[in-house]
């Protein structure tokens, strides 16, 4: 795989939210590949390159727990945020958090490990000095130093994700025997569009779940 990396993350907790529940969340069985993605872009990137997950190896048998946690059910109005931003008061961005706090029920996964294989591409917006072999000993470095803009996470911030870089000539990390279909999976948002959706077929084969590249006729809205 040209210019690929090998990423290990593992946690005590992960919450990869299905959109189609609604009050209740529930995870899916195994990371999502825009939760994958955004674990790499919280060690490295630049609006020069654009990751795209391969493959997620699953390499601890998939246990659910359900938990209650606190959220808020409310948000500051985007109207007052855009009044403190013209006139400088920030008083009315005040948020009642006691009188907004709702106790939820959660099913998440439990003891979590994978491994992401990705690779980068360079966009448009690359310039003359940005090449592949750049950026690649760029998060090379970064990831082996544990270096990231912010804390990566596995699916939501309660849940931070250890990290650590798998060298080339690294010994392979064995994924779990099991093959199973995963439904209907969430692959990405649409930013670029209409932020839409957009969903592919997950199946689970001996541990390792393929993702189909950008453009694929096999992702769907």
């Amino acid at each position: 795989m040209a210019y690929g990396i090998r990423l290990r993350v593992a946690g005590q907790w992960a919450l990869f939210t299905r959109p189609e529940m609604k009050s209740e969340r529930v995870s899916y069985d195994v990371m999502t590949p825009s939760a994958a993605r955004g674990i790499l872009e919280a060690i490295h990137w630049k609006p020069a390159i654009q990751w795209i997950v391969d493959e997620i190896h699953v390499l601890e048998p998939i246990r659910f727990q359900s938990i209650r946690r606190n959220e808020v059910g409310a948000k500051i109005p985007s109207r007052a945020v855009a009044a403190a931003m013209r006139t400088g008061n920030i008083g009315t961005l005040g948020l009642a958090i006691e009188d907004s706090r709702q106790q939820r029920a959660s099913t998440v996964l439990v003891d979590v490990a994978y491994v992401i294989c990705a690779r980068f591409a360079l966009t448009a917006k690359a310039g003359a000095d940005d090449n592949e072999g750049k950026h690649l000993e760029i998060f090379r470095r970064r990831a082996l130093k544990g270096q990231c803009f912010h804390q990566p996470c596995l699916g939501t911030r309660e849940f931070p994700a250890q990290f650590e870089l798998i060298e080339a000539d690294a010994a392979a990390h064995p994924a779990i025997g099991e093959t199973r279909d995963l439904g209907f999976m969430l692959y990405d948002i649409d930013h670029a569009g209409d932020r839409g959706s957009m969903f592919f077929r997950a199946t689970l084969d001996k541990g390792v779940m393929k993702v189909p590249p950008p453009g694929s006729p096999e992702i769907r809205r």
